[in-house]
């Protein structure tokens, strides 16, 4: 009897060390697969960028959405081997699962809408990685655009999680050249013809020192009438998320240029009367 219930624990360690060898193996197999799927991912969309003249941000965005679908799609396979490794039906597996997935689908209808609003902004191009969008209330830089969720950083470093079916409108800021517009205020006392000429001085000079500058800067006229100044509007096309560092340079040089020629940019003044009695 001893020698019976100790060939059955002799047996029951080796089925559980096979069975731990098989478990090692597979996850082997997953991490060398997994390894080598994401390394032809990368140089897949390397090359078609490269020889299709794909934009690098729609190479990114399309790699980062490949590489999801893959992971998926791996690890579900690795369930299933493990499953069938223990021993369980694959296929029923499967029906019961599309049988949850269906009762779970009802109280699921907002992944659902996520994965479809993802789908078609992946289809029609609305946004790659790397645009400036403005999308459900938040405006920065595209990180990551998923079947999901959106990755949208912001200028100040924070990086919003945006579902996909929140995305009801979308102002894509990157396609095109970008508008730089400066509005500066001289003085009612000013020469309005004068400040005007060195304006378009300061424009010319900006024109042949700044590559980001496509088209311009010219000067306006005068835009508005304010309260102490009168505003001069200087409008120029910039390449694609340089239109600030166009703003900034001209702001400086105007500044500069004004100095130098005793035009002033003047601040808000107010008049205190103070009426005495008698």
């Amino acid at each position: 009897m001893d020698f019976i219930e100790n060939i059955s624990w002799a047996g029951l360690l080796v089925d559980t060390g096979l069975l731990i060898l098989q478990l090692i193996a597979i996850f082997i197999v997953y991490a060398i697969v997994k390894s080598i799927g994401t390394r032809f991912i990368e140089r897949s969309f390397s090359e078609v960028s490269t020889k299709k003249n794909m934009s690098q941000s729609r190479a990114d965005t399309l790699k980062n959405l490949t590489m999801s679908v893959f992971a998926y799609v791996l690890i579900f396979i690795v369930v299933a081997v493990v499953f069938d490794t223990f021993g369980f039906d694959i296929k029923a597996l499967i029906a019961g699962a599309g049988i949850i997935g269906l009762a779970v689908g009802f109280g699921a209808q907002g992944l659902v809408s996520d994965v479809v609003t993802g789908f078609f902004i992946l289809l029609e191009k609305q946004m790659d990685v790397g645009d400036y969008v403005t999308a459900a209330g938040f405006g920065g830089i595209v990180e990551e655009v998923g079947l999901r969720t959106t990755h949208i950083r912001s200028f100040d470093g924070t990086l919003n999680y945006v579902p996909n079916r929140e995305i009801s409108s979308l102002s894509n800021h990157s396609r095109g050249n970008m508008r730089a517009l400066v509005d500066i205020g001289i003085s009612y006392d000013d020469n309005i013809d004068e400040a005007i000429r060195v304006l378009q001085d300061v424009c010319e000079r900006v024109a042949e020192t700044n590559d980001a500058i496509v088209d311009g800067p010219n000067v306006l006229g005068v835009q508005n009438l304010g309260d102490s100044d009168v505003v001069i509007r200087v409008l120029c096309q910039t390449k694609n998320m340089e239109q600030w560092g166009v703003e900034r340079q001209l702001r400086k040089e105007i500044k500069e240029a004004f100095d130098a020629n005793g035009i002033e940019i003047p601040f808000p003044h107010q008049v205190y009367v103070e009426k005495k009695e008698q």
